[in-house]
């Protein structure tokens, strides 16, 4: 898995080290464990997913993510994607709308000591309470970029990574706000479960 992120053009060597680290077996399904190492994405119930190995790399890397930051994560899912992030030595905080999900994910980032801050909501409303985030990871598609995360980027450089487009395929928008200035870099040809809530798609 390793040696296709760096085929890929995964070059973070912080974002390396911690996939090497974080064991992607202890947040699949048991039926598919035989596959936690391939890059694919891997159905974890609530018909949603873990993203594919090359996904996570690189919308962390594009997060750009520093020892001690704030990183808001909305839809923590299997909670893959947080442990990668604690373990770069981030201060996690993620939102999972599926009660299920959040549970699950909790009990096994709590086992194996990564310390982050869930809970069940809304993620296209963000987390006023703890903002400003030095970055918002987004792990499900958006029909438009939700106002309320740009407002809770920290204006020194905060950064906002999200998958915007329809239904079927969208592009990761990297945003980089300096005061009330925001910048955008979009990369395209990238799928992802809908990301449900008040600024985004609404519920089937």
């Amino acid at each position: 898995m390793i040696a296709l992120l760096r085929e890929r053009g995964i070059t973070d060597e912080r974002v390396i080290r911690a996939m090497n680290v974080v064991e992607r077996h202890l947040f699949v399904q048991n039926a598919l464990i035989q596959k936690s190492y391939d890059d694919c994405a891997l159905p974890i119930g609530c018909s949603q997913t873990i993203s594919q190995p090359y996904t996570v790399a690189f919308m962390t890397q594009a997060l750009n993510v520093q020892k001690r930051q704030k990183v808001l994560e909305i839809g923590t899912g299997s909670g893959y994607q947080a442990a990668i992030l604690a373990e770069m030595g981030a201060r996690v905080f993620t939102i999972e709308r599926h009660f299920e999900l959040h549970d699950a994910a909790k009990k096994t980032l709590e086992k194996l000591n990564y310390h982050v801050a869930s809970k069940v909501g809304d993620g296209t409303i963000g987390w006023n309470e703890y903002a400003p985030f030095n970055g918002i990871i987004v792990t499900a598609g958006a029909p438009e970029i939700p106002d309320a995360l740009m407002k809770q980027l920290s204006p020194n450089g905060g950064r906002l990574v999200i998958p915007v487009g329809d239904m079927d395929i969208q592009r990761i928008a990297i945003i980089t706000r300096n005061e009330d200035s925001y910048t955008t870099e979009e990369i395209n040809g990238f799928k992802f479960v809908p990301l449900i809530g008040k600024q985004g798609w609404s519920p089937a």
